[in-house]
């Protein structure tokens, strides 16, 4: 464990910290430097998110194959599994992949909140700071010029919640009206009961902004500013990714 410990500190929260202090120092406003860092390492993560954005739809649009095998090799646990598996490596599909990304944005989560909670502390002790990076001394705790970035903020927190609802209630959309453009290309109608995932869709629909408001609003305003910036950095990105799919979709149905 202390092996983990250290590593965890040189590699993920030291050039994190070193990070925040640098910005602080080009930008003199330790909120946009929680800003800025977000989005470098939103940035550079944005391959696992696009990867676990596509895993998440791909195992909504192999449902129906799913519950299909389920049905058919409802008494035979064995060949269901194995059936489920075959179509897994048909389609090329991980459902283990989507993890991973989510595994390292909850690391470098922890990370970033004793990062912002060392920014705000900071005293002018540097001895964690690389020794290119410029000892500020002393740190300005309102961020944006108004905000107490060392306290709770509601009005943050609710922001916060209410930009995750929107990012769920976008995905779940698209991927509704991506669905039925599929369906529309299949001879048969799958059934139209709701599957695992699609209800736990819902459910963190509401579940999830709940728990970053609580979250947001116990802890200091560094939080749910990152959750602010990530949030709508992901909504961009999904955006994106889907309206390629369904750019794609249209043109299938144009030569159909």
């Amino acid at each position: 464990m202390e092996f983990l410990a250290t590593l965890f500190n040189l590699a993920i929260y030291q050039p994190l910290y070193n990070g925040l202090i640098a910005l602080y120092n080009f930008i003199p406003d330790l909120g946009i430097a929680i800003i800025l860092l977000t989005l470098l390492i939103r940035i550079m993560l944005i391959s696992l998110s696009k990867k676990s954005i596509e895993s998440q739809k791909k195992m909504q649009e192999i449902q129906p194959a799913i519950k299909r095998l389920q049905e058919k090799y409802k008494n035979d646990r064995a060949k269901q599994s194995q059936a489920i598996m075959q179509l897994y490596k048909e389609k090329k599909i991980n459902p283990a992949s989507g993890c991973l990304p989510l595994i390292i944005q909850l690391v470098i989560l922890i990370a970033l909140y004793r990062v912002f909670m060392a920014g705000i502390s900071f005293n002018g002790d540097g001895h964690l700071l690389y020794s290119f990076v410029k000892n500020p001394g002393h740190i300005n705790h309102l961020a944006f010029g108004f905000i107490d970035i060392t306290k709770s903020n509601l009005w943050l927190a609710l922001l916060a919640a209410g930009l995750q609802f929107w990012q769920t209630k976008m995905l779940m959309t698209k991927n509704e009206k991506v669905q039925t453009a599929k369906k529309q290309l299949e001879e048969k109608k799958d059934s139209e009961e709701p599957d695992f995932s699609t209800i736990m869709q819902k459910q963190m629909l509401y579940l999830g902004p709940f728990l970053t408001f609580i979250f947001g609003a116990k802890f200091s305003a560094g939080l749910p500013i990152y959750w602010i910036t990530t949030t709508l950095f992901m909504i961009v990105q999904q955006y994106w990714i889907i309206s390629k799919e369904k750019t794609a979709l249209k043109a299938e149905n144009k030569s159909s």
